[in-house]
């Protein structure tokens, strides 16, 4: 993964970025420790900005911004908007399936993360992009489908639910390959987007996906009939994600 993205970077447009994004591949890790490490950078760039607030225009530190991918063990995690009545099993199968639950402060209902499954957290000072909440989303799903076109896949939205869909415009058929869910302060971005890949679905009929009553939940792996190079796709995922941001890539 560190060499395709150090390849990628290296074509990039040499020219001054005050939007530099430190890409971190963080591997197979625990939901809470990713959700900490988000915490520490979150609140570093918080600092950041309450201090440069107190500068000219010439000491002001431009901050780096940060994109951690990761693949989590199953858990099921629920949005500070969310019901537990999307929770469609108790503790004790929770437990003996080895599911972890969270309640979060992220936007959305409840959804997945497991093995298979590209989890991307960007933790970006939108006051270096644009302050638009809505724009953020769009291009966030516009990162993916994009993505999904480089391998044949025509996806899109869906109208009034954020994520990215394939068929969405065919309510019998319209299923969800990527859930996005966001929390923002002072412009700052964390958590992010789940993309499924090479995922085990069966975990999704444990829950009302996003909170979403019959529609479908899929993968790309489902999609072509063939298990997929997860680095592959995080190399795509970045090319788009840097020229639809305007940002500069690199290297952890």
């Amino acid at each position: 993964m560190e060499e395709e993205i150090e390849n990628f970077i290296g074509v990039q447009e040499e020219k001054k970025f005050t939007r530099t994004v430190q890409v971190t591949d963080l591997g197979s890790i625990d939901f809470r420790s990713a959700w900490d490490e988000q915490e520490k950078i979150f609140s570093s760039l918080t600092e950041n900005k309450m201090k440069n607030r107190e500068q000219s225009e010439e000491e002001k530190i431009i901050p780096t911004h940060h994109f951690l991918f990761c693949e989590h063990f199953p858990v099921f995690t629920l949005g500070k908007s969310g019901s537990m009545k999307n929770l469609l099993v108790n503790q004790d199968t929770l437990n003996e399936k080895k599911i972890s639950f969270f309640k979060i402060n992220r936007g959305g209902d409840i959804t997945f993360h497991g093995p298979g499954q590209i989890v991307g957290y960007p933790i970006l000072d939108l006051d270096y992009f644009f302050t638009d909440i809505g724009k953020y989303l769009r291009l966030i799903e516009e990162t993916i489908i994009l993505t999904l076109a480089d391998y044949g896949i025509s996806a899109g939205r869906s109208s009034g639910e954020t994520g990215v869909w394939i068929d969405a415009e065919s309510p019998s058929r319209a299923r969800k390959i990527c859930a996005i869910g966001v929390r923002t302060s002072r412009w700052i971005t964390m958590h992010g987007f789940a993309f499924n890949i090479n995922t085990d679905l069966s975990y999704f009929d444990l829950i009302i996906p996003c909170g979403i009553q019959g529609k479908q939940v899929t993968s790309l792996q489902k999609e072509l009939g063939r298990e997929i190079d997860l680095n592959e796709v995080k190399e795509k995922i970045l090319k788009h994600f840097a020229k639809l941001f305007d940002a500069l890539l690199a290297n952890h």
